[in-house]
C-alpha cells in the first residue's frame, strides 16, 4: 500500500461521489465505501503483555506497539487512522485468512508451518527463551540450575517442555493461564522462576508494580524471530521490510526496547540483534 496508490484511491472516491452526485447510479456509490477504507489500518496487537502489546484503557503501549505505529507512519497513516485489534496468539491466523486485519505485531514468531497459511514481512526483533527470577536469586543461572526448582508457565506453553526436554532440569511444573499469575505468585514466594521469550519476562519485571523486584537472567536459550503477520499475498512486505530497516538505522529500534523494558536489568542479545529483515517472497 505505498502512499501513491492510496493517492489514487482518494481521487477515485471523490471522483465517485461526483459521478453519484449527477445521477451516476449505484454502483458509483459501492466503490466510495470500498475506498474509504483506506483511510485507516488495522493491526492485531497483544492487549495483555506489558512491554509489548498492553491495553491500558484504549492507550496501547509497548514495543510491538512502537513498531507498529512506526512501520504504520512509514506507509502514509498517521496515529489516528490506526485502529488496534486484540490478536490473541491463538487467533492470529484466523484474524489474518479473513483479513480482519491488515498486519499482526504480537510476539509472532516466524515459523515455516505459519508460513503456508499467512506471509510473514521482517523479522523486527529476535527473542529467546530464558528465565525471570527473583532480583536477589544468585543461584538460578540458566535452566541447568532448575532441578527441583519451582517453575511457573503459561498453561499449554511450550516453555517449560523444552526444559525439561532439552535440558533434563526436571523442574516442578506449576502452570498459569498467564504470565502475569506466574510473576504474582513468584512475588509470594510460591515459585522460584518464570519461563517464556526473554522480552516478555523484562517487559513484566519492567511494570511499576513489580519494579525492582525481578530481572531476566540472561542466558537464552532458543531463537523467535518476530515477524509482521500478513495475509497470503500481501503486497506490504517490502515496505514493511524497508521501514524495518530505518527504524533501526535512525535509532529508534533500539530507543523502542530501552523505553519499554526500563527497569528490568534486561540487555537484548546483540548477537542477533538488530535483526536484518529476509527477502520477501
Amino acid at each position: 500500500m505505498r502512499k501513491t496508490r492510496y493517492a489514487a484511491a482518494a481521487m477515485a472516491a471523490v471522483a465517485a461521489l461526483t459521478l453519484s452526485a449527477c445521477g451516476g447510479g449505484d454502483e458509483g456509490g459501492d466503490d466510495t465505501a470500498t475506498d474509504a477504507g483506506s483511510d485507516s489500518i488495522r493491526i492485531g496487537i497483544k492487549f495483555d503483555q506489558p512491554g509489548l502489546g498492553f491495553d491500558e484503557g484504549g492507550e496501547y503501549s509497548g514495543f510491538d506497539v512502537d513498531v507498529a505505529k512506526y512501520v504504520a507512519t512509514e506507509l502514509g497513516y498517521s496515529e489516528d487512522q490506526i485502529e488496534w485489534v486484540e490478536a490473541p496468539s491463538a487467533n492470529r491466523e484466523n484474524l489474518l485468512s479473513t483479513e480482519e486485519v491488515d498486519m499482526i505485531f504480537a510476539t509472532y514468531s516466524i515459523t515455516d508451518e505459519r508460513k503456508e497459511t499467512v506471509d510473514f514481512a521482517g523479522p523486527y526483533f529476535v527473542a529467546g527463551q530464558d528465565l525471570l527470577v527473583r532480583a536477589d536469586d544468585e543461584e538460578i543461572t540458566g535452566p541447568e540450575a532448575l532441578t527441583g526448582k519451582n517453575l511457573c508457565s503459561v498453561a499449554g506453553s511450550t516453555s517449560a517442555a523444552r526444559i525439561n526436554e532439552e535440558f533434563g532440569a526436571d523442574a516442578n511444573l506449576v502452570e498459569q493461564p498467564g504470565y502475569a499469575e506466574c510473576v504474582s505468585l513468584m512475588g509470594g514466594g510460591q515459585i522460584d522462576a518464570v519461563t517464556t521469550d526473554d522480552i516478555i519476562l523484562a517487559g513484566l519485571a519492567a511494570q511499576e508494580a513489580n519494579a525492582g523486584q525481578f530481572k531476566v537472567v540472561g542466558n537464552p536459550f532458543s531463537e523467535e524471530n518476530y515477524g509482521v503477520g500478513l495475509t497470503k499475498g500481501s503486497d506490504l512486505c517490502e515496505d514493511i521490510n524497508t521501514a524495518i530497516v530505518k527504524m533501526i538505522d535512525e535509532g529508534a529500534w533500539e530507543e523502542a526496547i530501552t523505553n519499554n523494558t526500563e527497569g528490568a536489568d534486561y540487555t537484548f542479545n546483540d548477537e542477533l540483534n538488530p535483526p536484518e529483515p529476509d527477502a520477501c517472497a
